[in-house]
């Protein structure tokens, strides 16, 4: 799904010279490699505060814990996401309240957040799935009416342009009141471990966010809180610096490859290719096609016959989780959720794809779309 290696090959030896670089300085935690990567971050993503982390879900369950919420509090969030999104609620006793998805966009109805609202509702969770935003100027309307907070999932879409209507641009993961991204390594941004960081304009938040991410502890061995052990290592952080630079020409590449998707698809009615909503630059984390007439399951079957990766994201819905039972989660109904998750299907998408794969793995799908 990924060509991490031929990725790396390109920006070896700056890569290397950096890696290098932390191993013969030792500073391997919380070195200048990591307050050098942050303010960087910062300003590639316009905020005031970046707090590198040790991995994504780690930035859910910080940016959570920071906003002061309460067992039995509820968090309105979509089902149609990947589980730690909603995992970290359940770690901290908040109960998920699982709303639909656009159909077309992936990303939460803002529609169906409203009538989710209760006395109990404290926060919205929104993801922008596959690198596609959600509607976040509606979204942050009806937060900013029922006071309550906005946490964006940023993991798959660090890098893409909102696109407000009263013009203003702003990077997703920037607008609500904490934005929390993933740095895993098959990430638009990756490393080469684990890694995350969470992003605010709140100076409150993130001094709140940094003492939780550092054991609770603003002064050495004072713990004012209770916290947890997340950091983003030197390595990484070395890493990621040098991948930022190239962050805009992977969404371009990207983007590319989705743009000879798109044109060699139209031609099939039973697909449909992913939805680039005017309110964002699509950054393409995920190339998801839909489905309709075509058995997902057999298609996904004969592509690994012709040893064409492909993935999907994701076959069973938070709410349909075993986990979740004890939520009542069962009882919830999200008939286009539980649709998209029977005729979903992601392809390659990567930076380093070359014409002779795009044709390759095309080809492979007609196939099997014009003998089935």
């Amino acid at each position: 799904m990924v060509d991490l290696m031929s990725q790396y090959q390109k920006i070896k030896p700056a890569i290397d010279s950096a890696i290098l670089n932390v191993i013969e300085n030792a500073q391997f935690i919380n070195g200048p490699e990591v307050s050098g990567f942050q303010s960087e971050l910062e300003a590639y993503l316009g905020v005031k505060h970046v707090i590198p982390c040790a991995n994504g879900t780690d930035a859910l369950q910080i940016a959570l814990m920071a906003l002061g919420l309460k067992p039995g509090d509820e968090v309105i969030t979509p089902s149609f996401t990947y589980i730690a999104t909603t995992e970290v609620m359940a770690l901290l006793g908040l109960r998920p309240i699982f709303v639909e998805v656009d159909k077309d966009t992936f990303c939460i109805d803002p529609a169906t957040i409203e009538a989710a609202i209760t006395s109990k509702t404290k926060a919205i969770v929104p993801v922008h799935l596959y690198g596609q935003a959600a509607n976040m100027d509606a979204i942050m309307e009806i937060a900013k009416k029922h006071c309550l907070f906005v946490v964006e999932d940023n993991a798959q879409a660090i890098g893409s342009d909102y696109y407000h209507t009263n013009g203003k641009v702003s990077k997703t993961g920037s607008i609500g009141d904490i934005g929390c991204t993933s740095f895993f390594p098959s990430k638009n941004l990756g490393c080469y471990g684990d890694g995350g960081a969470i992003c605010t304009n709140d100076d409150q938040l993130a001094a709140a966010m940094r003492m939780i991410a550092n054991h609770g502890q603003s002064k050495r061995y004072y713990h004012d809180v209770v916290g947890c052990n997340s950091r983003l290592d030197s390595i990484q952080a070395a890493v990621l610096r040098i991948k930022l630079r190239e962050l805009d020409n992977y969404i371009a590449a990207r983007r590319k490859v989705a743009d000879h998707y798109d044109a060699f698809f139209a031609q099939f009615s039973q697909i449909k290719t992913p939805v680039r909503g005017k309110e964002s630059k699509h950054v393409f984390h995920q190339y998801t096609l839909t489905l309709e007439g075509v058995d997902r399951d057999k298609l996904n079957e004969f592509l690994a016959t012709k040893d064409v990766p492909s993935m999907i994201y994701y076959p069973v819905p938070a709410h349909r989780q075993k986990m979740f039972e004890a939520f009542g989660s069962e009882n919830t109904v999200l008939p286009v959720t539980d649709w998209l998750t029977k005729r979903v299907v992601s392809l390659p998408i990567h930076t380093e794809m070359e014409q002779e794969q795009l044709d390759y793995i095309c080809a492979a799908v007609a196939e099997y779309i014009k003998n089935n």
